[in-house]
């Protein structure tokens, strides 16, 4: 095999293109400046240039790498981390891989923490079923007066979720997102979360998915795979003060569920349904009303 950087992606994303994984030319150059610890940008000078590699056994490593993407391990548990919005989050086997949907789910939430903030001067934030902890840092990081607190019950997520959010300011708390923060309740501005909701008997597609994320971070039990989101959805009601906004995702079958869902409460106005940047219906949107509200 060449140890010329152009040929080694070329091969790569030969090889990863026939395993059927579905960004195969970006992967190959991911992996490969992984291993030789380059950013893209200085991989795409180092393909320019396509000199042989140094003889580490970086060809090998990178190889090695290779046939493990094949075999549709995923991507950030091979390079140990995964972006969301303008953070990098440690990531591996047992916790919930962050997906680029759900950084919509998390702009809703800042935005209306940066709207508190500006009116009020902090405001609060709580993230349910944080899983690594991406929804809660990506709003630690980019609305400053935000008090964020999260909640994760699944002891290695928690473990992940606690290594993400280490020097954050965030409050990481080890519970059931039902039950957890009773000392908040009714003070609570923004509500966030992008909690298990996978119907018990659909299996996800990709084997990324399928097989390697923790399947308590996918099932939301129930026939419809709405019953954790209903607990999260009662604890929502719980924390919120009255005007306080609840933001959770869902999958894209799911909008007029989840809209029934919230509004069985009677704890919020209307709920409505909001897209991803793909055009999905993919979170549920409700403001805490000031009084029960009649359905």
């Amino acid at each position: 095999m060449s140890d010329r950087p152009r040929s080694l992606t070329d091969a790569a994303s030969r090889t990863l293109a026939a395993a059927g994984v579905p960004s195969p030319r970006v992967d190959a150059e991911v992996l490969l400046a992984h291993v030789l610890g380059v950013s893209r940008g200085a991989l795409a000078s180092l393909l320019v240039l396509d000199r042989p590699l140094p003889d580490d056994g970086a060809a090998d490593a990178f190889a090695a790498l290779v046939g493990r993407r094949a075999s549709r391990e995923p991507l950030q548990h091979l390079t140990g981390t995964a972006p969301f919005r303008h953070v990098e989050l440690a990531v591996g086997p047992g916790v919930f891989v962050p997906r680029p949907e759900t950084e919509e789910v998390a702009q809703v939430a800042i935005d209306e923490a940066l709207k508190v903030v500006e009116a009020r001067g902090s405001a609060v934030v709580v993230d349910l079923c944080t899983g690594s902890g991406a929804i809660a840092l990506a709003v630690a990081t980019e609305v400053p007066g935000a008090r964020v607190h999260a909640v994760e019950l699944d002891a290695a997520a928690h473990a992940w979720a606690a290594r993400n959010l280490a020097g954050s300011g965030v409050d990481l708390v080890r519970g059931d997102a039902r039950t957890a923060l009773h000392a908040l309740d009714g003070t609570v501005d923004v509500v966030v979360s992008n909690p298990p909701y996978v119907p018990s008997d659909a299996v996800p597609r990709d084997p990324e998915v399928a097989r390697h994320d923790p399947a308590v971070a996918l099932y939301g039990l129930g026939a419809d795979g709405l019953e954790v989101p209903r607990g999260v959805t009662a604890a929502a009601g719980r924390l919120l003060r009255p005007g306080g906004l609840y933001v959770m995702e869902h999958a894209e079958v799911q909008d007029a569920a989840a809209r029934a869902m919230v509004d069985a409460t009677t704890l919020f106005e209307t709920a409505t349904t909001r897209d991803d940047l793909t055009g999905r219906p993919r979170m549920v949107v409700a403001r805490k009303s000031s009084s029960p509200v009649e359905h």
